[in-house]
Order: structure tokens, then C-alpha cells, then sequence
């Protein structure tokens, strides 16, 4: 089933970020760099045999009206499977093995935010990203756009933003008409809470649609638990949900034929990690 959000629902946001009050504020975070890197790394061996290694990295840096964030990041999964045959005679036989990468998702995404008032912003920024599971072999992405700040205090962050977006993508198996490059509306918010002293909740939701086909629509939602082991350590779990409401083709061969055959791959991706994040 195709689901459908109109382009007007991202006005109707634009309309709230305009018009809604404002809440308490804090002073603004020290200037300087920060940097925080996490890392995920699964391994099983045995009857089973799979690995599975992730890294993030955000640099931050702070300026007196204005902040910058570089973030780069990767999850790759390596599989062994036994298939049901096997070489070799009934007395000395082996299975048969088939070995390889089995998920892979790199990015990198840098933005700069300049403050305009107390508690709103204007911004910039692009971004990579890599998936071939998904049928995404490149995709690039360029923003510009405004945003407010409705609380940062007492151990609660909110922020929203609306921007104009362009996007170039590149396939794996390029979809018969579609255009590998187009205009879009983005809107997103950005929420932590310090639930404790030493647990925080964060969530983050990013949607951009298409306005060459208000069809194409796609979100980025992501909400984690973060639990300080120490001044620098702390472990978190994630779950990240993609969306595309057009998702790139799978191509197959028919057996016993040489016919190609495609098909929509799934809307919905999710990745559940649990990561070591190290402060610097």
C-alpha cells in the first residue's frame, strides 16, 4: 500500500515554527571542539559465523553565534552461511559455504548553523550517503533553511527546522523515467531530555519530500538511550527507522533463463545498535 503526505504538510510546519511560543531558554553551550565517537562491533563463531562492526564520529565545534557539526559514520555486516549440499564423498564430505558482506550503510553529513536571534537560526549543509542493500549507490544532498530553538534548559533541548533541499541520487538499478536529481522540503526536529544524572533520551526525526513527485517521500527517525559509565564513557542503544515511500528496484534473473526482473525493495529499514561512545 502506498502512503501519501502531502507537500502542505510540511507548510503547515513551516506555519507552527512562525507562529507557536516560545519556552524558557539557557545560555548558550562554551565555545570550543568536542568530539564523540562510538563504536558497535558483534561477532558470532561456531555453527554461526557473522560480524558486525560499526563506527560514528561527530566533531563539534562551537562558535560565539554559530555552530558546526561534522558527522561520518558506517555499519558493515559479514555473514557465513552453510547451504544444504556438500562436495566430497559419503565417508569425507564438506559442507558448502558462501561467504559475504551482507549489510553495509556509510554517510557523512556537515552543517553549519548561524544564529539570527535568541532563539532562532538559519543553516547549511550536505551530505553523502551509501547503501547498496537498499538500492542507494550514492546519495548526495544539499540543505539551506531556517530553524528555532523553543527550549534549551534545565536539562531539555527541542529544536525544529524547515529548509529547501536538492538531492542527487544514483542507484544500484536505475528506475526507468525517474530523475537522478530534484528540489525537495525538508523538515526535522532534534530532542534530548537528561532523563537522570546519568541517563539520556534523545530523538531525532528528519523528513524530506520530493517536489518534482510529492509521491518520493522519505524520514530519517532515530531515539536512543545513553548511560554514563563515567566522565567518558557511556553506553547507548539505538534504534533508527528509514523510510522511502518510492524505495529503489532488486533486480533477479529467472531460472533457467537469462530474463532480468525487478521489483520494489522494502519501504522500511531499521537498524538497532548498541555502541561504546567515548567523549573527547
Amino acid at each position: 500500500m502506498t502512503v501519501r503526505i502531502p507537500a502542505a504538510a510540511l507548510a503547515l510546519a513551516l506555519l507552527t515554527f512562525v507562529v507557536a511560543p516560545t519556552g524558557p531558554l539557557a545560555a548558550q553551550d562554551e565555545t570550543g571542539w568536542t568530539d564523540v565517537a562510538e563504536f558497535t562491533f558483534v561477532q558470532t563463531a561456531g555453527n554461526a559465523s557473522s560480524s558486525t562492526f560499526g563506527l560514528k564520529n561527530t566533531l563539534d565545534r562551537i562558535f560565539e553565534n554559530g555552530a558546526f557539526k561534522l558527522t561520518l559514520g558506517g555499519v558493515r555486516t559479514s555473514s557465513t552461511q552453510r547451504s544444504t549440499e556438500a562436495v566430497g564423498t559419503p565417508s569425507d564430505f564438506s559442507p558448502v559455504e558462501t561467504s559475504g558482506v551482507t549489510a553495509a550503510n556509510y554517510f557523512a553529513r556537515a552543517r553549519y548553523d548561524r544564529s539570527v536571534s535568541e532563539n532562532a537560526y538559519v543553516f547549511g549543509g550536505s551530505g553523502w550517503n551509501r547503501n547498496t542493500f537498499a538500492g542507494i549507490e550514492n546519495r548526495y544532498n544539499f540543505v539551506t533553511g531556517a530553524g528555532r530553538t523553543w527550549r534549551d534548559g534545565e536539562g531539555v533541548r527541542f529544536k525544529t527546522d524547515v529548509g529547501v533541499t536538492y538531492t542527487v541520487q544514483d542507484d544500484v538499478i536505475p528506475t526507468p523515467g525517474a530523475s537522478d536529481g530534484f528540489f525537495g522540503l525538508t523538515a526535522s526536529w532534534d530532542y534530548l531530555n537528561q532523563i537522570t544524572e546519568t541517563t539520556q533520551f534523545g530523538s531525532e526525526l528528519i523528513v524530506d519530500e520530493n517536489l518534482s513527485d510529492t509521491d518520493d517521500l522519505r524520514a530519517d527517525f532515530t531515539n536512543f538511550i545513553a548511560v554514563a559509565i563515567s566522565d567518558q564513557l557511556a553506553l547507548k542503544t539505538s534504534l533508527q527507522l528509514l523510510f522511502d515511500n518510492q524505495p529503489a528496484l532488486e533486480q533477479f534473473t529467472l531460472r533457467g533463463t537469462t530474463t532480468q526482473v525487478t521489483r520494489d525493495l522494502e519501504s522500511v529499514d531499521s537498524v538497532f545498535t548498541v555502541a561504546l561512545v567515548v567523549n573527547f
